[in-house]
């Protein structure tokens, strides 16, 4: 059970780890080359700021001065992101309390009520990061297949892929711990019989026959008669 949760818990911490490189990573979305006239230069965009850089090796970052004016499904993706990151942290503190191999969190059934809240909260983390991911490479791809669309095209960012990483991995780690709280519940547990009085009757019966030797002669049972006391 231990095992377990251990594997489960760096799951979940490798993919918010993942999930925070993702948030705070410029590569979103990169120029597609093949839409560009001029292959030598190349934009990044993220959640957070846009970059644009050349073979020369010049790179220069400009962030979003202003949240009103960012476009709506990246306002939406920043609030996914922060999200996953948040639950995973909540969900991080619950999975220490409720693990077995720690002595905080209490009995053994309220542990387990922990953990296993632990991993709901870890899929609800992998969920929601795994929605604005999803949602930001829709908009790219139903850009870059739209015929109609003539502004500068874009490509799937390494960002993206981080991110559904992450995700995956917290998914994962969260259902590890859901169902190995649920296999611990479905364990049968040994009941052990109480029985005192018939271990004292039989140790007795034993004792009285074994001190009965078969090779003894047996004196025969004496019968007495009415005048024996007087």
């Amino acid at each position: 059970m231990s095992g377990k949760q251990i594997v489960a818990l760096l799951f979940c911490l490798s993919g918010i780890g993942a999930m925070i490189a993702a948030t705070a990573s410029n590569e979103w979305k990169i120029t597609s080359r093949a839409s560009s006239v001029i292959t030598a230069t190349w934009i990044t965009q993220g959640l957070w700021m846009n970059c644009a850089g050349n073979a020369m090796g010049a790179f220069h970052c400009r962030p979003h001065l202003t949240i009103l004016k960012v476009e709506g499904y990246i306002q939406a993706c920043r609030g996914l992101m922060i999200a996953a990151v948040c639950l995973g942290f909540f969900g991080s503190v619950f999975a220490l309390v409720g693990m077995k191999c720690t002595k905080v969190g209490g009995s053994d059934q309220m542990k387990s009520k922990i953990a296993c809240l632990a991993g709901l909260i870890f899929i609800l983390c992998g969920l929601s990061a795994l929605t604005g991911c999803s949602l930001y490479a829709h908009r790219i791809t139903s850009e870059f297949f739209d015929p109609t669309y003539i502004a500068q095209k874009y490509e799937l960012g390494a960002a993206l892929f981080i991110g559904w990483a992450g995700a995956s991995l917290c998914i994962i780690g969260g259902s590890i711990f859901c169902f190995s709280i649920a296999e611990n519940n479905k364990t049968p547990r040994m009941g052990y019989a109480y029985n005192r009085a018939a271990s004292m009757i039989s140790t007795r019966t034993k004792a009285y026959n074994g001190s009965a030797d078969p090779k003894t002669p047996q004196s025969p049972p004496k019968h007495f008669d009415k005048n024996a006391y007087v």
